[in-house]
């Protein structure tokens, strides 16, 4: 293979381009998707970038600095810049050089050893050092085992993660074994190894990261087989601890009865629980302390698993940073977070140990082809001045909700008439509309999680075909058979939300899957829909964008 065959272009500021026409493409994507994050990916050319972070979450891994510039330079079509190289270099050449330990002479206070000079001096100097850490002598700091979680988050902000080696311990034992007739697929099976590794220090904690429909809490139950103990799994919503409850019942020979659920409607706390992140976080007004944080405390946990850990609450985050010794896994299928706390889910939860590109799963059958449109509608003649005279904020409500969306979500309805459809907004004003205009079911904030849960099995069994939900179902809601979403608005623009709702649709399938987005042209939607958009692009997904005058598509 000639230089000018070769797939890769690497630029000076750290972003690769992979060219799709090579023929190597695929090779040389695989070979990099370990240290490099997708940016963007048109028809031709796809963006990577290599970040701090995405260096860290490689060698975490197991993967040296030399091999990944080794693996450039193999598919590089130009000579590598010497600043992309020396980055790659000083960067990953940070990893390691902070190392937490047991301290023998004092089981209250860890050791944190520097292996650089500088850095130690660095350090020494910072006012995190004058606050919780005590020098040792030759390159040591001791700190209190209570701050082994805060020192991790803030040595990451400064560029030094940190190497955790201390042993986890190992949980009350509970019998955990799958049913026979469950059979696991290759990557998940693939994504547990890679999380618990050889089960010495330093494995057991991180995130894997898998597309909505593949089966994460599959890998959950793979994982929480293999530790056999105490496990605390904690959801997004209580349809999602319902949905792990099931599971575990179907898929394990763990006793009915050794399955609790601790939510705003039970308080059962059992070997496997299963809660929710907004009972953790509740507390009663003018109250300070978070009345349920016993639960994750005092609960004698040997393994966390954080469902959706990209929604982690602070507070949430505040507390896991007490539990460095527990067994944790985090599952999402982005790692994007909008408040950008990425770094703190690598040092509390855990580093990327595992992901999938969602285009290659999809290839293979494991998860629905899924086909993305974006139809843009006129605004009313009647609400042109109320928009030009509007602020932002206002423009992107009444753009949002514009009237003229309706006669498209009946165009749409009717031409899939034998597909179970998710109607998804964000406005409820605008989703009471739809449901007076349609008379479908609808699911919002405020309906009681017993009638949720009685809509979503109707769903299911196709005695609803078309439900209406607001950003409650955002998460974790798995109906497998739904095969049409329509999005009419959603929140500002959050790439997350986009991945989430296209989710709910990608359960594998007979027939093809469709997302429609509907916008407002000329308005401040299509800025927020663009960036929404984003990450699916990312993901390998096309947008076909289609127009109506009001009367009928173009």
């Amino acid at each position: 293979m000639s230089d000018r065959d070769k797939p890769l272009l690497v630029q000076s500021d750290r972003t690769i381009l992979l060219d799709l026409s090579s023929p190597d493409a695929e090779k040389a994507r695989l070979d990099i998707i370990p240290f490099a994050e997708l940016v963007k990916s048109p028809e031709h050319m796809h963006t990577y970038t290599i970040s701090p972070l995405s260096l860290w979450n490689a060698i975490s891994a197991g993967l040296s600095a030399d091999e990944i510039l080794s693996r450039l330079e193999k598919w590089s079509r130009y000579q590598i810049d010497q600043r992309v190289l020396f980055f790659i270099e000083d960067t990953a050449s940070r990893y390691g050089n902070f190392v937490l330990t047991e301290n023998p002479d004092d089981p209250e206070r860890l050791l944190l050893s520097v292996k650089k000079k500088l850095f130690f001096m660095q350090l020494s100097a910072s006012s995190l050092a004058r606050k919780h850490l005590r020098p040792e002598g030759d390159g040591t700091f001791s700190l209190a085992r209570l701050d082994r979680g805060k020192i991790k988050v803030e040595l990451i902000k400064m560029g030094f993660p940190v190497d955790d080696r201390i042993p986890l311990s190992r949980g009350e034992h509970v019998d955990i074994r799958l049913r026979d007739t469950f059979k696991p697929r290759d990557y998940q099976i693939t994504a547990v190894n890679s999380f618990l590794g050889n089960g010495e220090s330093g494995t057991g904690f991180g995130t894997i990261v898998l597309p909505c429909g593949s089966g994460k809490t599959i890998v959950g139950l793979l994982a929480a087989s293999r530790l056999e103990t105490r496990t605390l799994i904690l959801c997004p919503n209580v349809q999602s601890v319902h949905q792990w409850m099931r599971e575990l019942i179907e898929k394990t020979e763990i006793p009915k009865e050794m399955i609790g659920e601790y939510s705003g409607e039970e308080k059962e706390i059992r070997p496997i629980t299963v809660s929710t992140y907004q009972i953790l976080t509740y507390r009663k007004p003018g109250c300070e302390d978070y009345a349920h944080f016993s639960l994750l405390r005092d609960g004698r946990w040997g393994f966390i698993i954080y469902d959706e850990v990209h929604m982690l609450p602070a507070p949430v985050f505040r507390i896991t940073a007490e539990l460095q010794s527990v067994y944790r896994l985090g599952l999402t299928a982005t790692l994007i977070r909008e408040d950008g706390r990425e770094d703190e889910v690598f040092s509390l939860v855990g580093p990327k140990r595992y992901d999938s590109p969602w285009s290659e799963l999809a290839s293979k059958g494991y998860i629905a082809e899924a086909y993305c449109h974006e139809i843009r509608v006129p605004l009313r003649e009647e609400d042109e001045v109320k928009y030009a005279l509007a602020s932002k904020r206002e423009k992107y409500r009444i753009a949002s909700t514009n009237i003229s969306k309706l006669e498209i979500i009946d165009y749409l309805v009717k031409k899939h008439s034998d597909d179970s459809i998710l109607v998804i907004g964000q406005y409820i004003d605008q989703l009471e509309e739809i449901r007076k205009r349609f008379s479908w079911p609808l699911i919002t904030g405020k309906t009681s999680n017993k009638v949720r849960d009685e809509i979503y099995q109707k769903f299911r069994d196709k005695e609803i075909r078309v439900l209406i939900v607001s950003k409650v179902a955002n998460f974790a809601i798995d109906l497998p058979d739904c095969s049409v979403a329509i999005q009419v608005s959603g929140t500002f623009g959050s790439r997350q939300e986009e991945a989430q709702r296209l989710g709910r649709i990608l359960r594998p399938k007979e027939r093809s899957s469709h997302f429609y987005t509907i916008i407002t042209e000329y308005s401040e939607e299509e800025e927020f829909a663009m960036n929404r958009q984003k990450f699916l692009s990312e993901q390998g997904y096309s947008y076909s964008l289609e127009r109506t005058d009001g009367k009928g598509l173009q």
